[in-house]
């Protein structure tokens, strides 16, 4: 498992225009194939060319395990019916007034912690797709948890001024040890630096050493 610098369309914040599980990267459509072709070498995955909403920022708007696809109600027809095919995967729509669910729920295939802002009513339907048990928090007092976390199920990285008591209570629903972190030089808000399954690490090119550090011990990465 190794950790590997790179960018999307010149920007760092590779968290931002595409998204990962353990079989598949999707990236955005009309990105370069040998870009797309590179991810999925350092993820160990296939790629997957798609649109949500009619945009190219997947990270924000979609939430991604191994069982399943959560998007927002202003994603199309057609790109529901792609992910499907293309995937294999459960996809449902969830919704409700907020779009940036990836920004609103951070899951692995062991547990997921929803923000509050998202009306309860939603946490069956989530369940069942992605075969976990979602829990509401805030993360650091934010309600933006996709934004705050990120985990596999092998480790997991959260905002930096996530209190000790929040990252035990996390740590247990997601079922894996979560580490303070930055990702791209001091950005607290980790998932939109960052690319992470269960055999690899993907990070933006500011991403300094001693944050690949943090990483390492936090997702277990071993040489």
């Amino acid at each position: 498992m190794g950790i590997f610098k790179y960018d999307v369309y010149r920007s760092p914040n590779v968290g931002i225009y595409t998204k990962v599980n353990d079989e598949f990267v999707f990236v955005p459509n009309g990105f370069a194939t040998t870009k797309a072709r590179h991810l999925a070498d350092f993820l160990k995955t296939d790629y997957v060319f798609t649109s949500v909403a009619n945009t190219r920022l997947l990270g924000p708007l979609m939430v991604v395990n191994n069982q399943g696809i959560i998007l927002p109600r202003t994603s199309l027809e057609d790109e529901v019916t792609h992910l499907k095919k293309n995937t294999g995967l459960n996809v449902a729509i969830i919704d409700t007034k907020y779009t940036a669910l990836g920004n609103l729920i951070c899951v692995n295939d062991k547990g997921g912690i929803m923000s509050p802002m998202i009306p309860g009513e939603y946490i069956k339907k989530i369940q069942d797709v992605l075969g976990i048990e979602i829990v509401q928090k805030k993360i650091a007092r934010y309600n933006q948890a996709g934004v705050m976390a990120v985990a596999t199920s092998h480790g997991g990285i959260v905002h930096p001024n996530t209190e000790e008591d929040d990252i035990n209570a996390m740590s247990e629903v997601l079922g894996v040890r979560l580490e303070a972190a930055t990702i791209n030089g001091g950005i607290p808000y980790v998932a939109s630096g960052i690319l992470a399954n269960n055999k690899s690490l993907v990070v933006g090119t500011l991403t300094n050493g001693p944050e690949l550090v943090m990483l390492t011990r936090a997702f277990k990465v071993e040489d």
